[in-house]
């Protein structure tokens, strides 16, 4: 099928984007890469007036390092970009595993990462690991900017906080505390289709090997990335024995996910995959944060 007909503008800079997302609003759609845009404008499941670019703007791509350790990432940088930089393997291992489980290798060389991330789909790796890693993302539009921690960015499918004249520009991760391991597991039908359920779960052990801090954040589980904070809560303080890691993944799959029947898989088979997904990435978490894996 082909798109409905639009309006094409490619602005070269990121205020005369947000001007024309402010000139049009709701009838504009951005262009990052467009591997999840423009199928749905030849399915005519979306169909935009006004298409807005912004593959003219090379300030939107960069990798660059953050303070104190982090890391800064313009939205348009693409996946492949990310899944082979030396700075996000060294400094974001999270990030830098889940790269490969995006799509094809020909779908990372034009996916960008401000494009998934904007786009909310709640089966999507980036989403779940930008929360996982306490991310916050900046967001450029005529009445200025203003920064949203990722896990307020996500309101429900497909839906985030952007205003229709807004423009996320770039991703900020703060730096991992020292003694952190992190893992993201997931089980899909086939190598790189989506994913059944997944889950990310970042670890930081105090001086006596105890769970200090602990994220644990499911994808496909949900509307949006699942956070487990109960599971979270109920590890604070504790050493991470078999039965403990045990119960916390008890917790988030039965009370903290709310994954739906499809025909790939029924709700209760995802909670089963949540409980013992959730299991392992906090074994393998807290393994790497002991210096172990």
């Amino acid at each position: 099928m082909k798109p409905a007909p639009f309006e094409y503008f490619a602005p070269p800079s990121v205020e005369q984007a947000v001007a024309l997302l402010a000139e049009h609003g709701y009838e504009a759609k951005v262009l990052a890469g467009g591997q999840s845009l423009v199928p749905m404008m030849n399915f005519r499941l979306v169909q935009p007036s006004v298409l807005v670019d912004l593959n003219s703007i090379p300030d939107l791509g960069f990798i660059q390092p953050g303070k104190d350790g982090g890391l800064r990432l313009g939205a348009l940088t693409r996946h492949h970009q990310v899944e082979v930089d030396p700075i996000v393997a060294e400094r974001m291992p999270l990030l830098h595993d889940a790269m490969p489980k995006i799509g094809y290798p020909q779908i990372r060389r034009r996916g960008t990462l401000g494009g998934s991330l904007a786009h909310a789909d709640p089966s999507a790796e980036l989403v779940t690991v930008s929360v996982a890693l306490d991310g916050r993302f900046r967001l450029r539009s005529p009445r200025g900017e203003r920064w949203v921690p990722a896990k307020d960015f996500f309101v429900g499918l497909f839906t985030t906080v952007l205003d229709p004249d807004e423009l996320l520009v770039e991703v900020e991760l703060p730096a991992l505390p020292a003694r952190s391991g992190c893992a993201l597991m997931e089980v899909a039908r086939r190598s790189h289709d989506f994913a059944l359920v997944g889950a990310a779960a970042v670890v930081t052990l105090d001086e006596r090997g105890a769970c200090q801090q602990v994220r644990l954040v499911f994808l496909s589980a949900g509307d949006r990335p699942m956070q487990a904070p109960r599971a979270a809560e109920a590890l604070r303080g504790q050493a991470p024995t078999p039965d403990a890691l045990r119960a916390a993944a008890e917790i988030a799959a039965s009370d903290e996910i709310d994954p739906s029947s499809d025909i790939h898989a029924t709700a209760d088979f995802r909670r089963h995959l949540a409980k013992v997904l959730a299991l392992r990435a906090l074994e393998q978490a807290c393994r790497r944060a002991a210096g172990k894996d």
